[in-house]
């Protein structure tokens, strides 16, 4: 006999990761990938992002910079604009190479959750913004603990 507890599924935490940068998107995905309470789907444009966002995610993870492949894609704050016009309660936190106090108050004036400079504690820091998310927002699912 199955345990009826063992039975119910907590739905997963949808996260979207955008950046151009095909090695950190997989180190991302890798990251995310150590739990199991995550579905996770990844895009190399802000661009195929958007276009995607009727699956209604929970967190955006996106990069600043998207145009190293193309240079007429658009900069992560377009792409956060018009993810916050289409859908307000999205929560998006930006990722950037570069450490720059104008471009981190755009964003965040702008309405992304957080502004991380990827370097050595990206990681902790991306944990502690979405274990924040949920806090704040009250979400239904709930998030598993991390053991990175």
């Amino acid at each position: 006999m199955v345990d009826s507890l063992n039975e119910i599924e907590t739905p997963k935490i949808k996260v979207f990761l955008v950046d151009d940068d095909p090695l950190y998107l997989k180190l991302l995905e890798t990251q995310f990938a150590e739990n199991s309470s995550f579905q996770v789907t990844s895009f190399a444009t802000g661009e195929a992002c958007l276009l995607q966002l009727f699956q209604k995610p929970d967190v955006v993870v996106l990069d600043y910079f998207l145009n190293s492949k193309d240079e007429h894609a658009q900069n992560g704050l377009s792409i956060l604009m018009r993810i916050k016009e289409a859908m307000p309660d999205i929560q998006v936190i930006i990722l950037s190479s570069y450490e720059n106090v104008e471009i981190a108050l755009n964003c965040i004036s702008n309405d992304a959750f957080n502004f991380i400079v990827k370097n050595e504690t990206t990681f902790l820091r991306l944990k502690h913004s979405i274990k924040q998310i949920f806090k704040l927002y009250s979400k239904t699912k709930e998030l598993a603990v991390w053991d990175w």
